[in-house]
């Protein structure tokens, strides 16, 4: 499911991507349906790309998402993403407890909160990989 949902540089919030090919990638908001063409000059990326940064190697933002969900009980976060930076802090400790502090912005766990947030209000919450290569 991740392999289909996507970040767009320079729009907010994520978008499904509906059918592709050279020249134009048509992609549908998780937040209101609306849909548009994206094109080979924006830059576009997929969830399943993105990993975060830990103390020894990297983790796959599908396992952060997952351990988000499991923590959360499959409801939207019960922290703020506009909190202020030490209790996003505190709060993502929770979630991934060994997570790079130098290398892991506070930006990031905003916008991981605020990605979290539309996943679950959208019902796209399955974050397994194996579904990934089913499809």
């Amino acid at each position: 499911m991740l392999k289909k949902i996507l970040s767009i540089a320079g729009k907010s919030g994520l978008y499904k991507m509906i059918t592709h090919n050279n020249n134009v990638i048509v992609v549908e908001s998780l937040e209101d349906g609306k849909r548009f063409p994206s094109y080979p000059r924006d830059k576009v990326v997929s969830l399943n790309d993105i990993s975060m940064f830990t103390e020894t190697d990297d983790i796959a933002l599908r396992d952060v998402l997952k351990k988000l969900l499991e923590l959360e009980n499959g409801k939207v976060a019960s922290v703020n993403p506009k909190a202020d930076g030490s209790v996003l802090r505190e709060y993502f400790a929770k979630v991934l407890p060994n997570f790079d502090r130098d290398r892991v912005h506070n930006s990031d766990i905003k916008k991981l909160i605020q990605w979290y947030n539309l996943l679950v209000k959208s019902g796209n919450v399955n974050f397994d990989e194996e579904d990934e290569k089913k499809s």
